[in-house]
């Protein structure tokens, strides 16, 4: 039959895009069809006439006389539920008639389940499943206990939501999905949680342990149909059950903090302290695996722990509005424990939170200016197969700016943990942040300064590094005066390793005398350049045999257009005068004598064959 995914469904459907008031009119609608199908409806202008009630016979022949009654309860239902959203933002409390019509329809909604109850306990008849009369008897119980809780009938109410617990926590068992821990969650954890604290039930007990005991355990039918379910639900009743602990059999029951041991008297708090432990665990092993090595995926490793730890400070934060809405003064030994674990659980977190960021900035806290980090695994192995290409300085800058935006929330956090309750009486612990926020304003300081270094900036980037430089020596010497107390194999979290802050110190020495070479450097080019003016120097092609200190100035290469210069040959001697004067110690040289030619006789000139030319 199906009733809870019937009921379930149907609600957050309607509520998923309107209200109660929208839920209404749909189940009017619904309602209406349902009669037309079962031809019981009252015709237009029609007579009113008192329906036959609903009958196991009927229900066995068609299913639709089920969903009559449970429209018919689900309908009332919203209806209150419609007066409670109008009167929601009323500074006082709904009194006077609005607050009877209220518990008037809900009682109509129990009324009308209880009695479809009534209906489907005759099995033979009806037809109906032990799982369905389960379903039915779990939906009234919610439905008279929330009349009860209207009606501010404490015990009885928390008997009616314990019912509706145990019967969903037995079907569990045998009905997949998140249905039953949404209603278990959502409606009936926080309704027994508060029905128990206006009965004067101690904290201490778990909603688990609550309810068992207000299960009505006389009606022996309901107890052999659960026991047919789950025959070890409501047997739990041993030493965990009596020290509340039911579903984390390893929640500690104290806490320690500074030296000083607290005793946890919340049930709720002791089992989100529990799961906090579960979670660290789950991460040592996850970061210590070498499926997990990319930094966004370490980082998303701490989801589960940081979750974790916010619950058990919100659990916390929950115990003592309680207690100061009872009227309990600040001096109340509850309220100082209660304060005492809030530090603890809030120092914890925000531990956590720093250990995500200190991941997410790279090895060593990213103190390397390393290439640009592979975000995925694809990249990585491309990465480790082939030559690495230079990054642009853009990207450098925008890397660089990642890391101070994760410094920056780092001392944030630091900052926040100053502020909570018996910090700053604790002067130990003073110190020990102020050396670990001079260790992040350091990391800080040196990212900035490599910026400064990319745009050609040296004297800032010395300054900066100098700066960080300083912080980095006092933070050192603090702790290595009291030692670090994390392992190496621990997962990152607030504490810094002495291998960490030995690290960033060697490297910030080398960085400050880098950057004092490079504003060096840049003076000594700045003085060669005041000498000699621009217009002055010659060209670069005349002095290649000389280093550009200065740099090279690229309008002067050449000189353009070009000069007639003269231009250095090879030397050449000439002396026509050496022939015509007589040099002292030179012999004359005698004329030479004209050669004579003997006479060749004249042949005749020949002609042409007609005797002329």
């Amino acid at each position: 039959m199906d009733i809870t995914n019937f009921v379930v469904s149907a609600r957050n459907q309607a509520l998923l895009y309107g209200d109660y008031n929208t839920y209404h009119r749909q189940l009017v609608k619904k309602l209406h069809n349902c009669r037309k199908r079962l031809n019981i409806a009252t015709k237009n202008r029609g007579k009113f006439s008192k329906k036959d009630t609903v009958t196991a016979e009927k229900l066995s022949e068609n299913h639709e006389y089920l969903h009559l009654q449970l429209l018919t309860a689900e309908r009332a239902w919203a209806h209150a539920m419609r007066f409670k959203a109008v009167h929601s933002a009323d500074t006082k409390m709904i009194t006077g008639r609005t607050r009877s019509h209220i518990i008037s329809r809900l009682d109509k909604a129990a009324r009308a389940a209880e009695y479809l109850v009534e209906v489907l306990s005759d099995s033979s008849t009806s037809g109906a499943s032990d799982i369905d009369i389960l379903e039915a008897r779990a939906y009234a119980a919610m439905l008279r206990g929330a009349t009860q809780f209207e009606k501010q009938s404490w015990e009885p109410c928390l008997r009616s939501y314990a019912t509706a617990r145990i019967i969903y926590t037995a079907l569990s068992t045998s009905i997949k999905g998140d249905i039953l821990k949404d209603i278990l969650s959502e409606t009936i954890d926080p309704s027994i949680r508060y029905a128990a604290y206006q009965s004067k039930v101690p904290r201490t007990l778990a909603i688990p342990t609550i309810a068992r005991k207000a299960f009505p355990s006389s009606d022996s039918a309901l107890v052999e149909q659960i026991n047919k379910l789950a025959p070890d639900l409501l047997k739990k009743s041993g030493s965990d059950a009596q020290k509340g602990q039911v579903g984390a059999p390893n929640a500690p029951q104290t806490i320690t903090w500074r030296s000083r041991e607290v005793k946890i008297e919340d049930a709720v708090i002791a089992i989100a302290l529990a799961s906090t432990d579960t979670a660290t665990a789950h991460l040592a092993e996850k970061l210590a695996s070498s499926d997990v090595t990319l930094p966004k995926e370490m980082a998303a490793a701490y989801d589960e722990v940081l979750i974790a730890s916010q619950d058990a400070a919100d659990a916390t934060k929950r115990a003592i509005d309680e207690l100061k809405e009872e009227g309990v003064s600040q001096n109340d030994p509850r309220i100082q424990s209660l304060q005492i674990t809030r530090t603890a659980v809030n120092y914890q977190m925000i531990s956590w939170r720093i250990g995500r960021n200190r991941v997410l900035s790279g090895e060593h806290d990213g103190a390397l200016l390393d290439s640009a980090p592979t975000t995925t695994r694809k990249a990585k192995k491309d990465a480790t197969s082939r030559k690495p290409k230079a990054e642009p300085t853009g990207r450098k800058i925008a890397r660089l700016k990642d890391k101070v935006v994760l410094y920056d929330s780092t001392l944030q956090s630091i900052d926040s943990i100053k502020e909570l309750p018996g910090v700053a009486a604790d002067e130990d612990l003073l110190e020990q942040l102020n050396a670990t926020a001079k260790y992040f304003h350091a990391l800080k300081c040196l990212s900035i300064a490599r910026s400064h270094s990319l745009i050609n900036q040296s004297l800032n980037a010395l300054v900066l590094t100098k700066h960080a430089f300083d912080e980095c020596q006092q933070s050192a010497a603090f702790f290595s005066k009291h030692g670090a107390s994390s392992s190496e194999s621990s997962p990152r979290n607030i504490e810094i390793r002495q291998g960490d802050i030995q690290f960033l110190h060697n490297l910030l020495k080398g960085e400050l005398q880098r950057c004092r070479a490079i504003v060096e450097i840049d003076n000594l080019r700045q003085k060669t350049a005041n000498a000699t003016p621009p217009e002055a120097r010659s060209p670069l092609v005349q002095r290649l045999f000389e280093y550009p200190a200065e740099g090279v100035d690229l309008t002067r290469l050449v000189d353009f257009p070009p000069k007639v210069d003269p231009i250095p040959v090879k030397p050449l001697f000439f002396d026509v005068a050496w022939n015509y004067i007589d040099y002292p110690g030179k012999t004359p040289a005698a004329a030479p004598q004209p050669e004579e030619k003997p006479a060749q006789q004249a042949q005749p000139q020949k002609r042409g064959w007609f005797g002329f030319g």
